[in-house]
């Protein structure tokens, strides 16, 4: 029989290869990057075109490599930091594998100009799918340019599974973080189809974070600086207060290195056990230094994930180092003297000067019999008659406003001055017309309020009032995105919001859905943004809070398809806006809430899936009476 096992031709190998290490545009960036860091470099450009799929390009002013170095790169295997197995367990370098540049040529077409320091030529690469198009000296720049074009153009699966434009330029804003964070002396600018989205300088690790993630974080920000014989640990951690419901702010780096740490995740969180709000992250930048024999950093191709000697040992010094941390900030809460209303220490007086005696005011006019209207009137001086005249004048400001603050107004869901358009009363009577009910005799009671209870045919319905309202507004946002009825109410001022590069992507994806339900967002340059304008039938809820709420939940379940994107954003909504458990309601507006829910083409379920409705049988209450 004939032999049947062959070795690989290299431009399938290194295809293979690719599928480990190059698994979207993001990756190209990642690799490139890194060898431009271990090339030494202090600046780095990254242009990006059509997120990645036409082009990416990464330049920096490196050493630069010789003509046959700069072939030799492209070989599988092929590394300038390996010698013998030793070498693995002590690399302080990005890369060390020499598979990164194989792979990338294995996937797209690549050209490469790189110079050394010092000569006078360069070398011009150009490799299509593993295989050299052309080899000449060029005249280019010291450092080395890569020039990354139509990524996967000879895969077209793994093309097509790429995602849209938005989300795949969200992964490569996540390595730039990941990069600029690990090496903040790192000047950094990175450009998407000519707009610059990044332009870092030089900068310490505080001031790296602020550029990132904005200014607002700078004040949540708490140092860490641990030092031991087996983990030196710094960087900064979030206060509790500023935790957010999204993964995103979570970065762990070993020597140098980003990586990814489930384990040690745990400890940093069960630091902040008890005193976070339920179901957030903190945020925590935090850097260790380990010697290189203690973990091992050849676990996994694309080496984000990094395996420690002692573990164990690690995650309660990680712990330990956190909780210090959160108690100093506790012990020494910041005191800001700029802030009006602070206490006078007066100056000690100068030897042999007279001290004025204290001056005390009384009210002659005081009547300890007498009953006042106040309790929170002040006697430290004479009350006239025009100051009574205007105390009662204020009082009289807010009469009534007690009363229609109780009052929760369901209305605020309905977008339309005709009920009778999205009302249908007699799909109503249909609904329950086997359970002989009568919306005209409607007999309705309040339980808790929390649950709506009404008699029927076979026993007693039970309605959950907030999943009813998340229902009937639900429908209601799906209906005005859909036929474009949205009412805007501009804000007579504007809700200042300040987003990171990652933010601002996904405002740009929900850009057109938002405004279709009424909202406007204008950026006024570099990642400040204006809230002009919201649903009116949102007037009653915070804009800012309402917008980071919708894209911090859109980061929990990212879609690209515009029809999810149009529910998602009708379900966060929703939810947003729904009237809280404990909030009595008045007959009038349970009937509307009936009326409503049962207008819905799916009254039985809450948008997220929940039940709304529920029947319990007379059958049911006889046994517990028995």
């Amino acid at each position: 029989m004939p032999d049947i096992i062959q070795l690989l031709p290299d431009s399938v190998a290194n295809q293979i290869a690719a599928g480990e290490v190059i698994q979207r545009p993001a990756s190209v960036v990642k690799e490139l990057v890194e060898n431009a860091i271990d090339a030494g470099s202090t600046a780095v450009t990254i242009n990006i075109k059509d997120s990645g799929r036409t082009l990416i390009q990464v330049i920096d002013n490196g050493k630069g490599m010789s003509p046959t170095d700069a072939r030799m790169s492209f070989e599988r295997h092929a590394t300038s930091k390996i010698r013998e197995a030793n070498d693995l367990f002590a690399i302080r370098t990005m890369g060390f594998r020499g598979e990164a540049l194989a792979s990338i040529a294995g996937v797209a077409d690549v050209e490469l100009r790189t110079r050394q320091h010092g000569e006078e030529l360069g070398t011009y690469i150009h490799i299509l799918g593993s295989a050299i198009q052309k080899q000449e000296a060029d005249h280019c720049a010291e450092g080395t340019n890569f020039s990354v074009k139509n990524i996967f153009f000879n895969i077209p699966a793994r093309r097509k599974f790429l995602k849209s434009n938005s989300s795949e330029l969200k992964y490569i804003i996540t390595e730039v973080q990941r990069v600029a964070l690990a090496n903040p002396e790192l000047a950094i600018s990175l450009y998407h189809n000519n707009s610059v989205i990044y332009n870092l300088p030089s900068e310490n690790v505080r001031k790296r974070i602020i550029s990132l993630f904005g200014k607002n974080i700078n004040q949540s920000l708490i140092p860490v600086d641990t030092n031991t014989s087996l983990i030196n640990i710094s960087g900064f951690i979030g206060q509790p207060k500023s935790a957010r419901k999204t993964l995103g702010e979570q970065f762990f780096f070993v020597n140098g290195r980003f990586m990814k740490h489930p384990f040690f995740n745990r400890a940093v969180q069960q630091a902040y056990d008890r005193i976070l709000p339920p179901e957030t992250f903190p945020s925590y930048f935090l850097y260790f230094e380990v010697d290189p024999a203690a973990i091992d950093i050849n676990i996994h191709p694309t080496k984000t994930e990094i395996k420690f000697e002692d573990e164990q040992s690690s995650w309660h010094i990680i712990q330990a180092s956190v909780r210090e941390a959160i108690g100093k900030f506790n012990l020494m809460p910041s005191i800001d003297f700029d802030q009006a209303g602070s206490i006078d220490i007066p100056l000690s007086p100068l030897p042999g000067s007279s001290v004025p005696e204290p001056e005390i005011r009384i009210n002659p006019n005081f009547n300890p019999f007498e009953k006042e209207r106040g309790s929170d009137r002040s006697y430290s001086s004479p009350t006239t008659y025009r100051d009574e005249r205007n105390m009662d004048n204020w009082q009289a400001l807010y009469r009534g406003f007690e009363r229609e603050a109780d009052q929760n107004d369901l209305s605020r869901g309905d977008h339309s001055d005709n009920q009778e358009d999205w009302v249908n009363q007699e799909g109503v009577q249909q609904e329950f017309k086997n359970e002989g009910l009568s919306i005209e005799n409607h007999n309705f009671l309040q339980f808790k309020n929390k649950y709506i209870l009404t008699p029927v045919k076979s026993g007693l319905m039970v309605i959950d009032q907030r999943r009813a309202h998340e229902r009937i507004l639900y429908e209601n946002f799906l209906r005005i995105i859909d036929n474009h009825l949205a009412i805007s109410q501009r804000q007579l001022f504007p809700a200042k919001l300040e987003l990171n590069a990652v933010d601002q992507e996904i405002l740009v994806v929900l850009d057109e859905e938002l405004r279709a339900l009424g909202f406007e967002v204008r950026h006024s340059g570099e990642d400040i943004y204006y809230i002009e304008g919201i649903p009116a039938l949102l007037s009653h809820l915070n804009a800012s809070d309402l917008v980071i709420k919708l894209i911090e939940d859109f980061k929990n379940r990212p879609v690209d398809v515009k029809e999810e994107i149009k529910e998602h954003i009708a379900l966060l909504l929703s939810q947003s806006s729904a009237i809280n458990y404990g909030v009595a309601l008045k007959s009038e507006e349970i009937l509307e809430l009936f009326n409503l829910l049962f207008a819905c083409k799916t009254p039985n379920y809450s948008p997220s899936g929940k039940t709304i409705v529920s029947i319990v049988s007379f059958q049911d209450f006889e046994k517990l009476i028995r």
